[in-house]
């Protein structure tokens, strides 16, 4: 089964229900998917540093930004990054949501506080522009979903009862 589904405009309605079928076998997969590995995170304990700085390169908006961040210039970075993501981190710290034990001091708690960020706490000029960027602008959250999979985060016991995350430097 392929991870991309075409619908014709023009094709018959047998059609267009076996591709709503094939959808919905999709979104199914890919729920199933994602409740495993959010249920592996909710295990896996990183620190406040890591998690400030998972925070920081989810809500990056341009290579030159990242490129300070990997420098290390936080005093180069603008006001408007560092105020959200201070209040990403402020979410991440203090939510009721965030005080769980899936979710406090570990990796699913920092993905839960970047799309809690963009849902609770930032700012919007209206619902239609909070509702498009909850539904169809993900970007943030599809980078923590990738970072944590991909550029960083390594589960270690390093002598601990639970896994351990590990972000790496670039």
């Amino acid at each position: 089964m392929s991870n991309v589904v075409r619908i014709r405009h023009t094709a018959n309605a047998k059609q267009r229900l076996a591709d709503a079928h094939r959808v919905i076998g999709l979104a199914d997969n890919l729920s199933v998917q994602l409740e495993s590995i959010f249920s592996e995170w909710a295990k896996v304990r990183i620190e406040d540093a890591q998690v400030k700085r998972l925070i920081q390169l989810a809500l990056c908006p341009n290579t030159e930004t990242l490129s300070l961040l990997k420098k290390g210039a936080d005093d180069e970075l603008s006001s408007v990054f560092k105020n959200s993501c201070d209040a990403a981190f402020g979410y991440a710290m203090a939510s009721d949501t965030q005080q769980m034990e899936t979710t406090k001091g570990t990796v699913f708690g920092v993905y839960n506080a970047v799309t809690g960020y963009y849902q609770n706490v930032r700012n919007f000029k209206s619902d239609e522009d909070k509702m498009k960027s909850i539904y169809l602008g993900r970007t943030a959250q599809a980078r923590v979903l990738f970072l944590c999979r991909k550029r960083g985060i390594a589960p270690f016991s390093r002598g601990r009862k639970q896994p351990y995350c590990h972000l790496r430097q670039d």
